[in-house]
């Protein structure tokens, strides 16, 4: 299995982004998707998680009531709509995928997650 994340780039402050994440390789069912973020010299950080059994969403602080997260559960497919951008989102953004059961709340957690994507590099300009 593996994930392709798509969709970063360069936008000024204030812009918006918006990335995808698609699954490819044997059929699996993924039981959540996320997104997390790495600075270089940073550990890597939570984003945003969405459980598909009832669409449950969970976010950082840091980004609740700017990114969106949704997607397609059949098609294994999330995406990360990222509005009001500041320079601090600057970040490679990798997405994840769980095969793994847990409560909404452990998916801001890396270990919860059996697959990653590459990431995807976006840069915020002030």
């Amino acid at each position: 299995v593996q994930l392709q994340a798509s969709g970063g780039g360069l936008v000024q402050a204030g812009g918006s982004l918006r990335l995808s994440c698609a699954a490819s390789g044997r059929t699996f069912s993924s039981y959540a998707m996320g997104w997390f973020r790495q600075t270089p010299g940073k550990e890597r950080e939570f984003v945003a998680a969405i459980e598909w059994s009832d669409g449950s969403t969970l976010y950082a602080d840091s980004v609740k009531g700017r990114f969106t997260i949704s997607g397609d559960n059949a098609k294994n497919t999330v995406y990360l709509q990222m509005n009001s951008l500041k320079p601090e989102d600057t970040a490679v953004y990798y997405c994840a995928a769980s095969t793994l059961v847990y409560t909404i709340a452990y998916y801001s957690h890396s270990g919860g997650y059996d697959y990653w994507g590459q990431g995807t590099l976006v840069t915020v300009s002030s």
